[in-house]
Order: C-alpha cells, then structure tokens, then sequence
C-alpha cells in the first residue's frame, strides 16, 4: 500500500513538473487579456450586425482553439505516460527497460495514430468551414450591390436552432438566400468542370447529384414567411433563392427556387415576382429584421459576440 503511494505521489509530481508551464502561460496570458481589456472600453456603444458568415467564422475559431488543444495533448500525452513509467520504476526500484519501453512504444503509437485520426478529420472540418465562409462573404459582397437599388441587405440572420445566410427586402418582395461553397473538382477546366444542371428539382453537379439545398431553400424562406408574419403583421411570400458561387448553372427547367451564380445575384431584383411591397412595409419588415441581426457585441465590451 505504501509503494502504491509513493508510486502516486511521485507520478503526480512529475506530471505537474510537465503540465505547470502551459497551465501557469495560459493563466497568466488569460488575466493579461482581461486586464487589458478592463483598462479600454470600446468606442462603439451599440451592438454591431452580424457579417456574411458570421457563424462559420465563429464556428471556425472555436474548431482552432480545439484545434490548439488536441496538438497540447499529443505533445503531452506521451510525456505523461513516460513519466509514469519512470516513477513506477523510481518507487519500485525494479529495472524493466525492454518490457518498459515496448510498452511506451505501443501506447504511444496508438495514442498518436488516435490523436493524428482526430487532427485529420479537425482539419477536413475546417477546411469546409472555410469553404462555406468564402462563399458566404462573396455572396453577401454581390448581394450588397442591391442596395444601391433601395434594397435592404442582411447577413446570417438567426433563426431558431439555424440561420439564414441573406436577407434581402425591396418593394419587389422578400428573399431569403441559401449559399452553398461546394468546392470545385480537383481536374478539368473550362466551364464544362465547374458547371452544375438544375432542372428544377435537382443539381447535377460533375459526379454527383443533390435535392437537399432545394429543400433547405424552401423550408428557410417557409419559416421566415411565418416570422415577418408574426413580427410585423405583414403577411408576405418570401422568396427561397439558392446561391452556388464559383459554379455556372445550366437550368433545364422550371424551377419553384431560382439558382444563381455568384456574378448573377447582383441581377436578383430584376427576376419576375409575384409581390410587391410599399416602401413602409419595407421598412417596417427590415426594422425587425435588423433588430434580430443587431447581436455583434463590440470586441472591447463584456461578453463578446452573442
């Protein structure tokens, strides 16, 4: 019981040798920060709105903490495990080098094939993330042009449990805009490459076919239609655009949700629609539509993003 002990005491204490200096930097840089902070207060005094992309910027900061956090633990991992087959050593005072070190051989192999497994699929994750991050700001950059024309244009807008990527509001209606950064085949060139069909209820992209982003479109615009309704008494067919950036879109059908280009949303207000709306409906909708989108907290204020 004792040697149990001492073998406990001296493998905690090793441990703590190796983890002490990234807890006590983390610590320190950690208080720093709120100190830092504390001492400035930001020149913005109201919440900012929400930026295309907005969520898959924020998912994609949180995946590079974990991110930090996973290589933390490959690197230490293997020190800790050394270190406790040296104190059970130390405490036993029995020398076993070839079956002591077969063993660190073999955890530590599987420990860091595991740990290489989830750093692989951390950074397959974060390689769509920025796919869909691009996407998103160079389709919110085009949609952007719209106001020019009197529309009002909002980014990632909250829903409940989801977002809607755009928003757009003018007197020809209301428009809720899905984005979709597929990447482009690794070979080929040439339009024929990066083209995508859509008869009306299907994309047919090289290799592969999809109705899901179809479907998500019309539930989106479904659920924000109900919104606009209960929030503003106004009740409104919102219009479900899908957006394909980088992608040339070969239509061979009619369609209920219209597909665009990047280079072809600046054009989306000159589409036939089945609304209109005064300009008073318009600002009324886009006043509750800004208010939901208000949710940015200036970055020297407490608390952060919401």
């Amino acid at each position: 019981m004792n040697q149990l002990l001492n073998l406990l005491l001296v493998a905690i204490a090793l441990v703590a040798v190796v983890v002490s200096g990234p807890v006590i930097a983390y610590a320190f840089l950690n208080k720093r920060k709120k100190a830092a902070r504390a001492r400035r207060r930001s020149p913005v005094g109201i919440d900012l709105l929400r930026a295309p992309g907005h969520t898959l910027r924020e998912q994609t900061t949180e995946l590079s903490e974990s991110t930090m956090a996973e290589v933390v633990m490959l690197i230490a991992g293997p020190l800790i495990l050394l270190t406790v087959l040296l104190a059970a050593a130390y405490v036993t005072g029995v020398q076993r080098p070839v079956r002591d070190v077969v063993l660190f051989l073999v955890i530590d192999i599987v420990f860091t094939a595991w740990m290489v497994r989830r750093l692989w699929n951390i950074g397959n994750r974060m390689d769509t993330l920025h796919a869909g991050y691009d996407a998103e700001v160079a389709v919110g950059q085009a949609l952007d042009k719209l106001m020019r024309e009197g529309a009002a244009v909002y980014h990632d807008f909250p829903c409940d449990g989801f977002n809607i990527d755009h928003v757009v509001i003018s007197t020809r209606g209301v428009y809720a805009v899905e984005t979709k950064g597929y990447s482009k085949p690794p070979k080929g060139s040439g339009r024929g490459a990066v083209r995508v069909e859509y008869d009306g209820a299907m994309l047919k992209f090289p290799g592969w076919t999809s109705t899901g982003p179809i479907e998500q479109a019309k539930r989106q615009a479904e659920w924000l239609s109900k919104w606009v309704n209960r929030a503003t008494a106004i009740s409104t067919h919102v219009h479900p655009i899908l957006a394909l950036p980088g992608w040339f879109i070969e239509r061979t059908g009619r369609a209920d949700v219209p597909v665009f280009s990047g280079g072809e949303l600046p054009n989306l207000l000159h589409t036939p629609s089945s609304q209109s709306l005064s300009i008073e409906e318009v600002s009324r909708i886009a006043y509750q539509v800004e208010q939901r989108c208000r949710t940015v907290a200036p970055r020297l204020s407490e608390g952060g993003a919401k």
